[in-house]
């Protein structure tokens, strides 16, 4: 039960801040390009490779800080479906190419962004 709870408060932070800052990132621009999920994604693909560097690298955090911070906040924070609904969206409108962009830089952009966040806490926290 601890764990669901940990969860459930992890995730709604995760959502609030998502919610947060991708609207404002979305009030800044026009283009057809979905940034606001973007940025979201990756910030919390690198957020989550800092977890995972502290947790399972460094040992700093516990299991239960790890199931807090990996699975409740960056479960939250991320968002599969909205960049799934986006790109079909981009689709439907035929916007084909920021389409492809779209899908490809995310995925690239959040590999690295958690691969980063890794390398990133090994080699700062001794």
């Amino acid at each position: 039960m601890k764990q669901l709870i940990l969860i459930f408060f992890g995730g709604g932070l995760g959502s609030i801040t998502r919610f947060s800052l991708g609207k404002w990132i979305n009030t800044q621009h026009t283009n057809p390009f979905p940034l606001g999920t973007f940025i979201v994604n990756v910030a919390a693909c690198f957020v989550l490779g800092l977890i995972v560097g502290l947790a399972d690298y460094k040992q700093i955090l516990s299991p239960q800080a790890k199931l807090f911070w990996a699975v409740g906040f960056c479960g939250g924070f991320s968002t599969f479906s909205t960049f799934s609904s986006e790109s079909l969206t981009l689709f439907q409108q035929g916007n084909h190419d920021i389409m492809f962009i779209y899908i490809a830089s995310s995925v690239i952009t959040c590999l690295f962004a958690t691969y980063f966040g890794i390398v990133l806490i090994q080699k700062i926290v001794a």
